[in-house]
Order: C-alpha cells, then sequence, then structure tokens
C-alpha cells in the first residue's frame, strides 16, 4: 500500500490571524505535531531499549502555497525521506481535507537524542524499522472526519 501516514486535524480560531487565515508560524506547529504524532504512533516509546527515543528538530522547511482557514479540516502526510545514522528527514504535504487544495508542504530534519542525556545517539533499529516502514496506509483522526463506521467499512471493502 502506497498511501502515506496521514494525520488530520481542524484550525482553531486562536491559529488564525487578523486576515482570518492561519498566522505563517502556526505551519511549524502542524509539522511538529504531525511528526509526534506520526514517531508515536509508528513505534511505541516503552518497546525501545536504553530509554526510550527523543530527537531534536535540526531543520524545518515550509513551502506556502494557499491559506487554511478557521475550522479547516487539514489532511498532514507524512512520508520518512533520508534515514541515516543520527538523523532522519521527514517529508510532509498539508492539504485541506475536504476540498483537496494543496496548502503547504514541510520538510523536516531531526536528530536522535537520549531521552535524559539529550546526547546525540544512533536511530534504535526498531525505530528505523519503524521509519522504514513509514505507517503507510494508517491514519490518526484528530479533526473527527471518520467515524468508526467509516473505517470499518473501508477495511471490509
Amino acid at each position: 500500500m502506497d498511501t502515506p501516514f496521514r494525520y488530520y486535524m481542524q484550525v482553531r480560531y486562536g491559529e488564525c490571524d487578523a486576515q482570518k487565515v492561519v498566522f505563517n508560524a502556526r505551519y511549524g506547529d502542524y509539522i511538529d505535531l504531525a511528526a509526534t504524532e506520526f514517531l508515536h504512533h509508528i513505534c511505541e516509546q516503552d518497546q525501545l531499549p536504553g530509554g526510550g527515543f527523543d530527537y531534536q528538530v535540526v531543520k524545518l522547511t515550509i513551502e506556502w502555497k494557499a491559506p487554511a482557514r478557521y475550522r479547516d479540516q487539514l489532511e498532514i502526510t507524512v512520508k520518512p525521506g533520508h534515514i541515516g545514522n543520527t538523523s532522519f528527514t521527514l517529508d510532509m504535504d498539508i492539504t485541506n481535507a475536504r476540498t483537496g487544495q494543496f496548502l503547504a508542504k514541510g520538510e523536516m530534519i531531526g536528530v536522535t537524542v537520549h531521552p535524559e542525556t539529550v546526547e546525540k545517539m544512533p536511530i534504535p533499529e526498531l525505530m528505523r524499522q519503524a521509519l522504514e516502514q513509514g505507517g503507510r496506509g494508517e491514519f490518526i483522526d484528530h479533526a473527527g472526519m471518520h467515524t468508526t463506521s467509516e473505517v470499518a467499512s473501508s477495511v471490509e471493502a
């Protein structure tokens, strides 16, 4: 299945600016939120040896194309890119989930650090495998777009 992992969310009032669109810096928040949900979803942290997994963002780029507005439901796809020894890249596309309009894309590069010492460390093998699999076809829906019956129907089909 080639469908990437998807994270669904809804734009909240406080994320919009005086122009009544999502404030530009919020797209970084959205990318961070999608990355956090993705990484937690693909690999349970308590399964990892040596205290788990954590990372620090060392690069974040956003290319904005169109505005999102209050109460828009967004789909953020997350695709692992380069997976190195201590770093990994996540590529993301943000679209309006209802209209399909492309809004922005982002790239986040993270460096793996030990959760307690915050020292750089190699990506744990279990996390590396999870990143390589990439959660394809899976999603988290914080926008309330997909009901349990819709998901069950699509699985049965």
